[in-house]
């Protein structure tokens, strides 16, 4: 599974003339490692053909219309969960020192919760623990993934893809909260600040062992998990 997230982190960070010419070797680290259907790969298809077929200044400015101008579209999902609140600076200095510990370094200048970061993390992990991680914020994934496919977005299969590999389907209760959440904030600013509560941070183990960063954040009250039987 390596090999499949650090490629959809590629595909989701700002394109780059570097990614738009090896997009052929990306897909092909896909679907060399096979950890993924052919079925679930054809989901991220459109996103490949774009990056072939478009230039790359096209590419650049979808990007950045759809997720440096939107709240609703951010890629750092800590702000799905605690806004721009003191919750989520304490939950950033968990997940950094959690960083830390398992000797991932941190050589770029973006926060520890950006999506493209966490899977490249996540990528060193062994499988099972990288499956977990996936899996706490696949709420955010799946309104993400929402999103994009109302604004009948390519970047939608990528996250469907996450969906996929996290293997456990997300809270609906959560992600109820997040899409109102996200609706009362889409007509504001991105420099305004969001004032409501944290959002609950929910998911479904099934009995799986909580990993450290969500025992950390959980002891520190900043994150709230629930487990149930489906």
């Amino acid at each position: 599974m390596r090999k499949t997230l650090r490629a959809l982190a590629h595909l989701l960070d700002y394109p780059s003339e570097t990614l738009k010419a090896h997009i052929a070797e990306v897909r092909k680290a896909i679907e060399g490692e096979a950890c993924l259907s052919a079925g679930n790969i054809a989901h991220l298809e459109p996103l490949l053909q774009k990056f072939e077929r478009a230039p790359l200044l096209d590419l650049q400015m979808r990007y950045s219309a759809l997720f440096d101008n939107s709240r609703a579209l951010s890629l750092h999902f800590f702000e799905h969960i605690h806004g721009e609140n003191a919750e989520r600076g304490q939950a950033m200095i968990n997940l950094g020192e959690e960083y830390i510990e398992r000797g991932y370094l941190m050589t770029r200048d973006e926060l520890p919760d950006f999506i493209p970061m966490f899977l490249e993390f996540i990528s060193c992990l062994p499988v099972d623990e990288a499956r977990d991680w996936l899996s706490q914020p696949a709420h955010v994934f799946a309104v993400l993934k929402q999103r994009l496919d109302e604004r009948e977005s390519e970047y939608a299969g990528l996250f469907h893809l996450l969906l996929c590999l996290a293997d456990e389907k997300p809270d609906p209760q959560a992600i109820r909260e997040l899409l109102a959440r996200g609706q009362e904030s889409e007509n504001a600013s991105v420099d305004d600040s969001w004032e409501e509560e944290p959002v609950t941070f929910m998911a479904a183990h099934h009995n799986k062992p909580v990993s450290s960063i969500v025992a950390k954040l959980k002891a520190a009250g900043k994150l709230i998990m629930t487990s149930r039987d489906n």
